[in-house]
């Protein structure tokens, strides 16, 4: 009767070793997404943006190009970067996570269609994403 204890105490060990071994532990597949860049080659403008969010935003909840004027956007655009620029230069009552850099938006500047699409939105998706209002009259639900 001992060997036969053994012999099943072997095979119970093999057998829970074996089940073990035989269910794969799943890796974490976090998927880095692709950073945003914002950029006019004839002007040498270039904003990247790494934003966590604002790639599924600009693909599926930002209204398509088009929908707004050139001149809208930069409209908008130039007062956001006034407040947004503000923020920035004032590191104790604001969260400089979010606030990080200064954004070189000359009025001035024709930076076309594209850069003005994108950076209004990006102001879109951080009104949103961060709970803030950076002034106008959007609405600054939270992204869920």
């Amino acid at each position: 009767m001992k060997p036969f204890k053994h012999f099943a105490l072997l095979i119970s060990i093999g057998l829970f070793l074996w089940a073990c071994a035989s269910s794969p532990i799943k890796k974490s597949t976090t998927k880095k997404e692709e950073p945003v860049v914002i950029a006019n080659d004839s002007l040498e403008y270039e904003i990247i943006i790494f934003d966590i969010g604002f790639n599924a935003f600009l693909n599926s909840i930002a209204q398509p190009e088009g929908f707004y004027s050139q001149s809208y956007l930069e409209a908008r655009n130039r007062a956001w970067v006034i407040t947004w620029n503000n923020r920035v230069t004032n590191n104790i009552q604001f969260n400089q996570d979010i606030y990080e850099n200064i954004i070189d938006y000359q009025p001035q500047i024709d930076y076309g269609y594209e850069v003005n699409y994108k950076l209004f939105n990006y102001f879109l998706f951080a009104q949103r994403k961060y709970k803030m209002s950076l002034g106008g009259s959007f609405r600054t639900n939270r992204i869920n």
